[in-house]
């Protein structure tokens, strides 16, 4: 893409000259987090998708992407400035993002576990515009309602398992608005285990595992298999636990 058009908020994320050599101590020992440190990671315009099992290093990647952008490790805007308790790890302040000149610096972060914190925040810190009462809906509502109010114009959206708690058509609205904001000219980076997200038209999935990271197909996810055959037959997987 010629330099003059590209208007993606994040064109790649590097190693920063302070970074410590992979492997030396946790989150270093991540292989999806070391390669990224060794040879950089591009984002390509419209949604990127990292899938994978607990502990493979995907939400640690976005939530350090994320701080490094600027945004709030506990969520929300790039004006948002809320902590409860600190637990993100020192990977931000060892990435540096190359940006586009010109992009849009609008950014907004979602995290799933620091949600109800975020929405405390927003009732003691009210803005201009009336909001939403996020405390008296219920999780999947809120989060609708956060994205009618938030996801409205291009810039830079990073949410962390935002499948957690929402229903099956909850996901589909998540798919379509995440899919508007990219037609529009935003960037989108999302870790998920959700299949159904997984499946977002013209995304670029990032399977990350012990490998690190590659780039699959829907129909290749591990998780999507996984899921077919749990449908076909939940006493193949069941007979395990039960």
């Amino acid at each position: 893409m010629d330099a003059r058009w590209d208007r993606r908020p994040v064109r790649r994320v590097v190693a920063g000259p302070d970074a410590p050599a992979p492997g030396s101590g946790w989150p270093l020992t991540i292989p999806a987090v070391s390669q990224v440190l060794a040879t950089g990671l591009d984002l390509p315009a419209g949604v990127t998708l990292l899938i994978g099992e607990n502990g493979s290093g995907k939400s640690t990647l976005v939530e350090a992407i994320a701080m490094a952008y600027g945004l709030s490790p506990e969520g929300g805007s790039i004006h948002a400035r809320h902590s409860t308790r600190r637990t993100e790890s020192d990977l931000h302040a060892w990435l540096r993002l190359e940006r586009s000149a010109g992009a849009k610096k609008w950014g907004f972060f979602v995290r799933a576990e620091t949600m109800h914190g975020f929405y405390s925040y927003l009732a003691d810190n009210p803005g201009t515009m009336p909001e939403p009462d996020f405390h008296a809906l219920s999780h999947g509502e809120s989060f609708l309602a956060l994205l009618r109010t938030r996801f409205d114009s291009p810039g830079f959206y990073v949410l962390d398992e935002p499948e957690s708690g929402l229903s099956f058509s909850a996901q589909v609205a998540l798919v379509g608005t995440l899919s508007e904001l990219a037609q529009e000219g935003a960037q989108v980076l999302c870790a998920t285990h959700s299949p159904l997200l997984a499946a977002i038209p013209g995304a670029t999935v990032l399977e990350v595992g012990p490998w690190g990271l590659r780039q699959a197909a829907y129909d290749d996810l591990e998780v999507v298999g996984h899921w077919r055959a749990y449908l076909a037959d939940p006493m193949r997987y069941l007979r395990h636990v039960l």
